[in-house]
């Protein structure tokens, strides 16, 4: 199985049930907080791959909720500014393993990329924290 590196939002529960299945699946799990990473655009980028910018977004962050950030109005360059200004504003967690990285637990990439399929039917995808 597969080193995973996870970031996460700590105490969000979601996360924790994330890498729950992940690591009943066999994965070593190596969990990083999201808020306090050291990143850049170049180390962050890669883990949108070819989603449009308005899906790199955490839709749940209280400035998209809000209003003051809209997603589809937004470019590449101002999406990564506001995401390093603000890290609430990535969609989480970002996951790693060897070269490949996505942002967002999708059950169906999930299941293809990993082997993880969801047992449970509840949205991995948000957290009710925010």
């Amino acid at each position: 199985m597969a080193k995973v590196i996870f970031f996460e939002k700590p105490g969000c529960v979601n996360n924790t049930r994330q890498k729950q299945l992940l690591t009943k699946a066999g994965h070593q799990v190596e969990a990083h907080d999201l808020l306090h990473h050291a990143w850049t655009a170049e180390n962050l980028r890669p883990f949108f791959g070819a989603r449009p910018v308005a899906a790199w977004f955490n839709r749940a962050a209280p400035r998209v909720k809000n209003g003051e950030i809209r997603p589809e109005e937004m470019n590449e360059t101002a999406a990564l500014k506001a995401m390093l200004a603000d890290p609430l504003l990535i969609r989480r967690p970002l996951i790693q393993a060897g070269e490949r990285r996505e942002a967002g637990f999708e059950p169906g990439t999930m299941e293809k990329w990993l082997g993880i399929a969801p047992d449970i039917e509840t949205d991995l995808e948000s957290c009710p924290i925010n």
